[in-house]
């Protein structure tokens, strides 16, 4: 199967759907950080290139409900930040609309304004063999749902998350990643993609 691993510069979903024995190639702006099958550029120049599978990362900085307090400071929409939100929104949708028979697009919880479609299905790392919490959606064409395959019941928040409640006395986390990190995908998951993907 010729996969397509969008946003991707880890190469790890990449290189568990080679280990699959499928022929599936990663691209994203920047450089893989592992050597194998890699195009470094615009991922929307080859969408049309007879892909059977995409598995698509697309960044998340702008849509994400984590960045409500920059998209709403003060109680008023930051205008910056909202372009820069309907650039990132056009661009996920070129991807999930893509004329590819079989695609998942994952993101964390989008913010309401910029309305995406409904998600399919929410995972875990803790559902895939990781002992950490990082809530990711999954929007799945002509794909089933994906299996939990090893359920950790102790973990962690991945992420920092309420860290300006500390000051108020609220429960607050700092998270285990920073931001580069936090864009990677988890080996678990990767893992079971390919596997039930595959």
């Amino acid at each position: 199967m010729k996969v397509l691993v969008a946003c991707e510069f880890s190469g790890i979903v990449r290189d568990a759907f080679i280990a699959k024995g499928h022929n599936a190639i990663s691209c994203d702006l920047l450089p893989t950080e592992r050597p194998g099958p890699h195009i470094q550029g615009d991922v929307l120049e080859i969408l049309d290139d007879g892909w059977d599978l995409m598995m698509a990362h697309p960044p998340c900085t702008y849509l994400s409900r984590a960045g409500a307090r920059w998209m709403f400071g003060g109680g008023v929409v930051n205008p910056d930040r909202y372009g820069k939100g309907m650039d990132a929104k056009n661009f996920f949708m070129s991807l999930l609309t893509a004329s590819i028979e079989q695609i998942m697009v994952e993101n964390p919880t989008p913010l309401k304004i910029f309305e995406l479609p409904k998600h399919t299905q929410a995972i875990q790392p803790y559902e895939y063999g990781h002992e950490f919490s990082k809530r990711t959606l999954l929007w799945l064409k002509n794909l089933p749902l994906l299996k939990p395959t090893v359920v950790k019941k102790n973990f962690v928040p991945f992420l920092p998350s309420n860290t300006g409640g500390k000051k108020r006395g609220q429960k607050y986390s700092f998270g285990h990643a920073n931001q580069k990190q936090s864009s990677v995908t988890f080996q678990g998951i990767a893992n079971a993609m390919a596997e039930q993907w595959g």
